[in-house]
């Protein structure tokens, strides 16, 4: 995150500068005593007593109205009167009026107490007053309240929403004592801005503060290790979580541990703490059946839905929505259509987004874009809808109504990231693909300010390159302030496109010389800007730098693209020696690929022993045998040749002409 100036570098110098003016609310910073003397003379203590104790009572009974008239008859007010009264309006959702009456409550010279503060910086944080939070917390520092420990997790979970996350672990540092709140305050902070590594690191700080862990700073830390898949200390918190007796306790805890094993890829696991919640509530139900969609087991999902409609749960919406989208990952329309027949029994379909927007997910995963156009038709036609019908017309081909959708939903209201990028992604395959319409494109993101989003850019880099424009593609990527890893990696896939092999090599230079990590999709793009250049000894240094500079293992598409890359140069027995002493030597795919090349520059000995490799993988695949067939009527062995077409027909194999169309 993009650090601006921090609040607690400035905290000094804002108690000495602090206005009577905040924005809309007054203060005033230097504040006025009551005058006890008086108070005692004019308003007894038991009718104040008495006044606070109505104000109360109509403030939890939601009459704002007749508390507030209440507040103004009376002649003095303590500093009781004031809290109630802030409270009040904090409870019933109104903070801008809490935050009036407590610049009223200080300019009237009242001194705030440990409940003032507390409610008006929790008003502060939830509600995205930040400047003024800040300026309360000089407040609390010039009364000598910063070790109080309800104010000072108030403090810490205000700085954690503002996304300052050292000036909140600074003010936790601080503090004398910490317990359970303030470090679930810190804890949600951590969750919010995606810190995962943080968030389970925390659990050691817990412990030797002595605080007792609750049931909310459990799945806190389990939502943690399932993001950021610590598998070790989540089974350790597994551990704890049983002797404190949460997991048969609170569902809460039972459920983060079903989506902590389902998100680490462990289905027995899930399975079994599903088993031992003693009553399974419908979150409980829909999380197994997440689990179980997550990982594409549709039968298993609705098995699970079924059992879960003779317990006579409560349908939930993201139930239907996980079955939903296990149908788009399995293209399993039928079971698609019966949900959508059944959301709309429920009464799900109508005006809500999520099951709204998986329909027509579902339709256009299915090629069903019809049923995609029907279902946005009858919806509320949100972004959301507009950016899963956009999706559903790039996945079924259909790049020229994708633009021109693209280009009516921008007219009739604003557009986000996703639908940008899907229009960027559909644009080179569409007939409207062209550098004025790519340029267009790259205005509209500059003028709506969605320029700066990494996806965005790494898709107009990716747009413009598959267009032929690399010179485009990289002014866009000279113009990035902060290149990270993505767009490094976008430029070059553009290069590698281009067959600029040289320059791919240049910009990984240039990426780890700015301190970046090349992920493994980095030198996928790499390895290919080679293959496609010819660039055989720079290509075979990239490979093994993976492994001995970068700790990266090289997968199955890095050593399809080094064989390939072997072979086209007609080094076939360097590719035969990489492909059988790696782990994907029972790759058919890549030894038919090994073949074609020892086919086109005739080398006899290594494709004899190719061919022979993949009659053993393949020895029921009649291409498979045409394949080796035409290698050894190629190279003049037309015994052989005759033999393997002769299995060929045995398995009666059907070979389709192809044909090309003008349109």
């Amino acid at each position: 995150m993009q650090r601006i100036k921090s609040p607690c570098s400035c905290i000094r110098t804002l108690i000495s500068q602090i206005s009577p003016n905040f924005s809309r609310f007054k203060f005033n910073s230097s504040p006025r005593f009551l005058h006890f003397d008086s108070y005692y003379k004019t308003d007894p203590s038991d009718t104040i007593f008495s006044n606070n104790r109505a104000i109360d009572s109509h403030t939890k009974s939601g009459n704002l109205s007749h508390a507030h008239q209440l507040f103004d008859e009376m002649s003095i007010r303590d500093v009781v009167s004031w809290n109630l009264l802030i409270s009040g309006y904090k409870r019933h959702g109104m903070p801008t009026k809490a935050l009036s009456l407590y610049s009223q409550m200080v300019v009237h010279g009242v001194v705030e107490s440990s409940s003032t503060f507390s409610s008006v910086l929790s008003i502060c944080s939830n509600n995205g007053f930040y400047y003024l939070g800040v300026q309360v917390h000089c407040r609390v520092i010039l009364f000598g309240l910063i070790d109080n420990l309800y104010i000072g997790s108030s403090i810490v979970d205000l700085y954690m929403q503002m996304g300052f996350v050292d000036d909140g672990l600074e003010v936790l540092n601080q503090m004398p004592e910490r317990n359970v709140a303030v470090w679930n305050s810190v804890l949600r902070g951590f969750c919010e801005l995606g810190m995962w590594g943080e968030v389970v690191g925390a659990f050691s700080r817990v412990k030797c503060d002595g605080v007792l862990m609750n049931d909310l700073m459990m799945c806190y830390l389990l939502k943690g290790c399932c993001n950021g898949n610590f598998v070790s200390q989540g089974e350790q918190l597994h551990c704890h979580a049983l002797k404190c007796g949460f997991v048969h306790s609170n569902h809460f805890v039972a459920n983060a541990l079903v989506d902590f094993y389902s998100a680490c890829g462990s289905l027995y696991d899930a399975e079994k703490s599903f088993e031992v919640i003693p009553l399974k509530n419908v979150i409980s139900w829909n999380s197994i059946i997440t689990a179980y969609a997550d990982r594409g087991l549709l039968s298993d999902a609705i098995e699970c839905f079924g059992r879960m409609l003779l317990w006579y749960m409560t349908l939930s919406v993201r139930s239907v929505v996980s079955i939903l989208n296990s149908c788009s990952k399995s293209e399993n329309l039928s079971v698609g259509r019966q949900m959508h027949c059944l959301s709309v029994k429920l009464g799900f379909d109508f005006g809500n987004i999520y099951v709204q927007s998986a329909l027509i997910d579902m339709y256009g995963k299915c090629y069903e874009i019809g049923g995609s156009v029907d279902v946005y038709e009858c919806s509320d036609r949100t972004r959301e809808c507009c950016n899963a019908l956009l999706t559903s017309m790039l996945h079924c081909g259909l790049a020229d109504e994708a633009v021109e959708l693209f280009k009516f939903m921008t007219e009739e209201g604003e557009c986000d990231e996703v639908l940008l990028t899907t229009a960027l992604k559909a644009l080179p395959g569409s007939s409207f693909g062209s550098l004025l319409r790519c340029n267009e494109l790259h205005s509209f993101a500059i003028k709506s300010g969605l320029l700066a989003n990494i996806v965005v850019l790494s898709s107009l880099i990716n747009s413009y390159s598959k267009l032929g424009q690399v010179d485009y593609a990289r002014q866009v990527f000279e113009g990035t302030v902060s290149p990270n890893v993505v767009c490094f990696t976008s430029i070059i896939n553009g290069y590698a496109c281009n067959g600029l092999g040289r320059e791919c090599l240049k910009l990984l230079e240039m990426m780890v010389q700015k301190g970046l990590k090349p992920d493994r999709v980095t030198f996928l793009t790499v390895l290919t800007g080679c293959n496609h250049s010819g660039l055989v000894e720079e290509g075979r240094s990239v490979f093994n730098s993976m492994r001995i500079h970068h700790g990266i293992e090289p997968d199955r598409r890095h050593y399809s693209c080094m064989v390939d890359l072997l072979s086209r140069a007609g080094l076939v027995d360097e590719a035969e020696d990489l492909l059988r002493q790696s782990f994907v030597n029972d790759d058919s795919t890549m030894w038919s690929s090994l073949l074609r090349s020892c086919r086109v520059h005739k080398n006899k000995v290594v494709g004899h022993r190719v061919a022979k490799r993949l009659m053993e993988l393949e020895s029921g695949d009649p291409a498979a045998c045409l394949q080796v067939s035409g290698f050894y009527f190629e190279v003049g062995d037309s015994e052989l040749s005759m033999h393997y077409r002769e299995m060929a027909t045995a398995r009666q194999v059907i070979r389709k002409i192809g044909h090309s169309r003008i349109v």
